[in-house]
């Protein structure tokens, strides 16, 4: 085969590869959002497990190099999506109280903790770890779930969050968990809560209640009487704190309900943008190959003696080399995608700085973000405790009596 029908077939080739490989939309068009499941099982209101969901970790640690996170808006996430899932767990009416918590340290029946693997208007990865107050674990499990192109219309956003899905899963999940407990298992896992706080309230008079294994795992050893002073004032307590837990919970659903409007726009923007950067990247990829594939073949070209090929050789460098240009131009324009991202997230920031939350019933301000004010009301607790035990104490006895 002659060197001009070897750049021919070499050129064609090229007009092939520019031709068919462009762009494909690979968007999702639905996205199936499974059912809350319901338990028809009856259980004693006594034996209702109450539940705490905590402040996810935002994952930014192990973020993906290859991620765009910014990380104001991830750890507003971390505090926005709690609550959401609280709202899917309550939907199965087979627990007691539903509650978001600062920490996954607090003491309830059962624990749920998350990390946000990954988050974009287009992708949700979660991490999610349940525990029961006995340290048993409940779940252990990664969810994902890709936004439907549908999910950011305006009806559909009032209506249902972008990756419902993943929150009614963990919920059905958790829920088929309770019901392969019996009876015995939920006042077990009831009575070491108790006495957990207990234990956590005043370590010298409750520790020789509970056993702990190596593996975290806690076991009654034996348990106080019913009439006991000191566990009443403990119940007592108890109440206190699930009092201003469910103030805290005030405050979570007002901050979703601040963050909901801009958050979900910013998804939406994101799920755009998203998209428009794969396109745009693998246009950019697609334009700097074909440039740089027609350049080499022109110069290899170029080496013939033959005019017609010399000419061919010319206006393949020239056009390689406006494909390249045409490639890293592409390249340029994601970026100012980037920085429309980067943007939107700063400006999210700004739309949802933490409140802070004052008790009015007490002569004690808790100041700081949820955390600092938590941390500052145990404190009190155990004030409030040590206060509510010393009026139980005996007197001393006289000398020489």
């Amino acid at each position: 085969m002659s060197v001009a029908n070897r750049y021919s077939r070499l050129l064609l080739l090229l007009a092939l590869t520019l031709t068919t490989s462009g762009c494909v939309n690979q968007t999702i068009k639905s996205t199936t959002v499974p059912d809350v499941n319901t338990s028809a099982r009856e259980v004693p209101e006594a034996l209702l497990l109450d539940v705490g969901i905590s402040i996810f970790d935002p994952g930014l640690d192990d973020a993906d190099e290859d991620e765009l996170v910014y990380p104001e808006v991830r750890r507003a996430e971390a505090r926005y999506m709690p609550y959401i899932l609280l709202e899917s767990i309550q939907s199965s009416a087979a627990w007691g109280a539903v509650r978001v918590i600062p920490s996954d340290q607090q003491v309830m029946d059962i624990v749920v903790a998350g990390t946000i693997v990954s988050s974009s208007g287009e992708e949700l990865e979660l991490k999610i770890i349940a525990r029961d107050a006995r340290g048993e674990v409940w779940l252990d499990k990664g969810y994902r779930s890709k936004a439907s192109k549908y999910s950011y219309g305006a009806t559909t956003r009032a209506r249902i969050d972008p990756f419902q899905a993943i929150y009614n899963r963990i919920a059905n999940d958790l829920l088929e968990q309770l019901l392969k407990r019996n009876t015995e298992e939920l006042a077990a896992i009831r009575t070491v809560n108790e006495l957990r706080f207990a234990r956590s309230m005043s370590p010298d008079a409750f520790d020789g209640h509970l056993s702990e294994d190596g593996d975290g795992t806690y076991s009654i050893t034996r348990l106080p009487a019913n009439n006991d002073p000191m566990l009443e004032r403990v119940r007592k307590i108890r109440e206190r704190d699930h009092l201003f837990i469910d103030t805290m919970q005030e405050y979570y659903s007002a901050f979703n309900g601040q963050m909901s409007a801009p958050y979900q726009e910013w998804r939406k923007l994101s799920y755009t943008e998203a998209i428009a950067l794969q396109e745009l990247r693998a246009e950019a990829t697609r334009k700097l190959i074909t440039g740089a594939a027609l350049v080499i073949a022109g110069i290899a070209a170029g080496a013939s003696n033959d005019s017609s090929i010399n000419s061919a050789s010319t206006v393949a460098i020239l056009g390689g080399g406006s494909i390249f240009k045409s490639g890293m131009d592409a390249r340029t324009e994601s970026e100012i995608h980037v920085q429309a991202l980067e943007e939107l997230g700063l400006s999210l920031e700004a739309e949802i700085a933490p409140q802070i939350i004052e008790l009015e019933d007490r002569t004690v301000t808790l100041t700081g973000n949820v955390q600092d004010q938590f941390d500052q009301w145990r404190d009190l607790l155990r004030q409030l405790y040590e206060a509510e035990v010393g009026a139980l104490e005996p007197l001393p006895t006289p000398v020489g009596s």
